[in-house]
Formats: C-alpha cells, sequence, structure tokens
C-alpha cells in the first residue's frame, strides 16, 4: 500500500512536471519504475496505459485553457502512434537483460538532453508561417519510437523541435505535444498489448500512476502559464542522468572507485546547468523587464535618427528638456 501511495505521487509530480514541459512524464514515471526492478519492458507498457488517461485529462485542460493547435495534433498524432506501435513492438520482442541498457541509455541521453537544453536562453522570437506536414510527419515518428522504446520520450524529442521552429507559441506548442500523446499513448500500449499479453502490465502500478496523473493534471494546465520552464527542466534532467546512470554503470561492470567519481562529475554537472538555467532565467526577466519600460516610454528612436518633417512631433518636454529615448529591444515572450 505505501508503494502504490509514492507511486501515485510519483504520477501526480510527473504530470505537473510534464503539464508546465510539455515532456518528461514518462521519463520521470519510467525511471523509477526501474530502478524499484521492474522489466524495462512491463515498466514502459505500465507507463504508457497511465498515460492513455493523463493524456486524455491532460488534452482536455489544455484545450479548456486555448493551448490546443489541432492542425498540429492531427499532423503529428498519427505518424507518433505508428512509430509508437512499432518501438513497443521491438522492445517487446527483446530480452529483459538487453533492454535494460538499451532503455536506461536512451532515458539517459534524453535527461542528458534536458540538462543542456535548459541550462541555455530560451527561444523567444517566432517567425511566419506554418509548420508542415513534411516536418510534423517523420518528427512524430521519431518521437513515437523513441517514447515507446525508452519508456518516455516523445515530449523531450517533439517539444523542443516545434519550439526551435519559432512558429507556436511555447503554451501552444506544449498543449498540442501534450494533447496528440494520448493518440501516442494508446498505440504503444496496443503494441505492449500484443507483444507481452495482459500480464505484461502491473495493473496496481498502472492506477497510482494515474490517479496521480489525473489530480495534477488540470492543476498542470494552469502552471504552464507561470512556471518557470528554465529551472524545472534543468532539475528534472538532473534526476534522470543520475538514476539511469546506474543502470548503465552496473551493466559495463563499471565498480570500485570509478562509480563514486562518475556519480561526483555527474553532480557537479547538474550544478553547473542549474546555476546556468538560473543566469539565463534572470537574464530573461531583465529582457522583459527592458522591453517593458521601451514600450512604455514611447519614442524608440533618437532624434538623430528620424526622418526630418516639420510635422514631426517635438522631441523635448514643455519644460525644454529632452525627452528620454530608448534603442529598440527585441520583443520577448518567454512562455
Amino acid at each position: 500500500m505505501r508503494k502504490l501511495l509514492v507511486l501515485a505521487l510519483v504520477g501526480l509530480a510527473a504530470q505537473l512536471v510534464d503539464g508546465a514541459l510539455g515532456m518528461a512524464y514518462g521519463l520521470t514515471s519510467s525511471t523509477l519504475l526501474l530502478l524499484v526492478g521492474v522489466a524495462p519492458a512491463a515498466a514502459s507498457a505500465s507507463v504508457h496505459l497511465a498515460e492513455i488517461g493523463t493524456t486524455l485529462a491532460a488534452g482536455v485542460s489544455h484545450w479548456r485553457f486555448g493551448n490546443v493547435d489541432w492542425r498540429v495534433v492531427g499532423r503529428i498524432a498519427l505518424p507518433g502512434a505508428v512509430g509508437a506501435f512499432a518501438g513497443a513492438t521491438f522492445l517487446s520482442s527483446i530480452s529483459t537483460e538487453s533492454a535494460a541498457p538499451w532503455m536506461a541509455g536512451i532515458l539517459f541521453t534524453l535527461g542528458a538532453y534536458l540538462l543542456v537544453r535548459f541550462s541555455r536562453p530560451l527561444r523567444t522570437d517566432r517567425r511566419g508561417g506554418r509548420l508542415r506536414s513534411r516536418f510534423l510527419g517523420p518528427l512524430g515518428l521519431v518521437a513515437g519510437f523513441v517514447d515507446a522504446t525508452g519508456g518516455g520520450g516523445w515530449g523531450p524529442v517533439a517539444t523542443p523541435a516545434l519550439l526551435v521552429s519559432g512558429r507556436m507559441e511555447p503554451r501552444k506548442v506544449i498543449g498540442s505535444v501534450d494533447t496528440s500523446e494520448f493518440v501516442v499513448a494508446g498505440a504503444a500500449s496496443l503494441g505492449f498489448l500484443i507483444g507481452l499479453g495482459s500480464e505484461g502490465f502491473l495493473l496496481p502500478m498502472v492506477a497510482a500512476l494515474l490517479i496521480g496523473g489525473l489530480i495534477a493534471a488540470p492543476i498542470a494546465a494552469w502552471l504552464v502559464r507561470i512556471v518557470p520552464a528554465q529551472l524545472l527542466g534543468a532539475a528534472i534532467g538532473g534526476v534522470i542522468v543520475l538514476t539511469n546512470a546506474r543502470t548503465l554503470m552496473r551493466s559495463a561492470d563499471l565498480g570500485g572507485p570509478a562509480r563514486p567519481a562518475v556519480y561526483a562529475l555527474l553532480a557537479v554537472a547538474w550544478a553547473a546547468a542549474l546555476a546556468l538555467a538560473v543566469r539565463a532565467l534572470l537574464r530573461t526577466r531583465r529582457q522583459r523587464a527592458v522591453a517593458a519600460t521601451a514600450l512604455a516610454a514611447g519614442p524608440t528612436l533618437p532624434l538623430a535618427e528620424r526622418p526630418f518633417s516639420a510635422d514631426a512631433p517635438s522631441t523635448e518636454s514643455p519644460a525644454g528638456d529632452p525627452l528620454p529615448t530608448v534603442a529598440a529591444v527585441p520583443s520577448l515572450n518567454n512562455r
């Protein structure tokens, strides 16, 4: 009973993270299940079955908050489902001994990616134009396959790719990725059901993860507007890296003084990533404050840069003093 309660809390925390970042529910939950000794295929199958419920709740919540672009959902979800079904079939067909390092390697890589991704300033500018199917289709296919074979990965692959494109608001990227994951989770669960049978799903764990995720889903859809993704991404990335490093070192028979040295090195890297994330967050907030001040100040060009016109407004105050001018600054929209 205590273990199930802990899993429910993990499901709640994982869904809060996923709702705020558009990623990491599967990574967080699968990492924990592997840590307590669950077989890789069973861990991924159970997480994806729970995700059918959590992603449905998340999708409805994001839709209610206006965070979903249905055109993108339609073009990325179906290829994602194909990739997820193929990945689930592949993972079900290999032995537990072979699957453990494979899955831990994928999770470690994705965790390291989160560390690097969120230790740098997040993209804030937006480009014109629409996302095309020739980009969304292959992206969904790859993200779905990685998600099923790694126990998570749909968000870490799809969300950054859509953010880097610069053609969607960050909140709509997160909402659309979370909503389309419902289809991906269903396809992965079907693949695991065919490959493992119903005994491959650990139903008590599925129920615990599902309950926690359902409670958190509407809260997460609201938190996506206010939680600093910069810090959250770096924090969860470090947890995933450290926990999966244990499985990788065990698979490589790395022992003795080497293990503490590796853990120490990873901890230092995590601390550095957190420090860089804080620095990037503070710098972004300062830039936004400058941008807000510039908009409130009115004129954005000094007199020397303005074209001459007899009707041009005066650059002096009624008292004869020059009005303050500021240089144009880029528009910022971190969330």
